[in-house]
């Protein structure tokens, strides 16, 4: 079975911790990130399905990182998770492509429905990429040729 790896980015270590360990025991590996640059240095090197991340943090924010994350890693499915929640930072990231949005304090039963409500729309995701791939990878040359307008040869 595939595992799921999730990334946390917070800039309170306490909250980073207590949810990471939760998670773990739910059977995944959590990594986590006090800032969104931290964040995206993390994501340029490792692979992660989930990504779990605060709004509200000094520096680059949490809509910030969104966006930045969404241009780099576009598979990835980044849950937004704020205690400064309003309707308009809530449709804001919603309307940008976020998974969810969810304001803390959140039950760690609610954040594991979702992390893995967001994992499963990710292998969808890549599922579709890989069967489009396959599929185009399994034309005929000749059908190849014709996309790219190569002029027709009869053999």
């Amino acid at each position: 079975m595939e595992t799921l790896y999730v990334l946390l980015v917070d800039d309170e270590p306490r909250y980073l911790e207590n949810t990471a360990r939760l998670l773990i025991r739910r059977g995944c590996c959590v990594a986590t990130a006090t800032s969104g640059m931290d964040a995206l240095t993390f994501l340029s090197r490792e692979p992660v399905h989930v990504v779990v991340l605060d709004v509200k943090m000094p520096g680059m924010d949490g809509h910030e990182t969104f966006r930045a994350i969404k241009k780099s890693h576009p598979l990835v499915e980044v849950i937004l998770l704020t205690g400064h929640g309003t309707v308009d930072s809530a449709v804001e990231g919603l309307k940008a492509g976020a998974f969810d949005y969810l304001v803390k304090p959140v039950d760690i039963n609610r954040l594991w429905e979702k992390v893995s409500e967001a994992w499963q729309a990710n292998r969808r995701h890549a599922e579709k990429i890989r069967l489009a791939t396959l599929e185009q990878s399994m034309q005929s040359p000749r059908d190849i040729l014709k996309q790219h307008g190569a002029p027709h040869v009869d053999v």
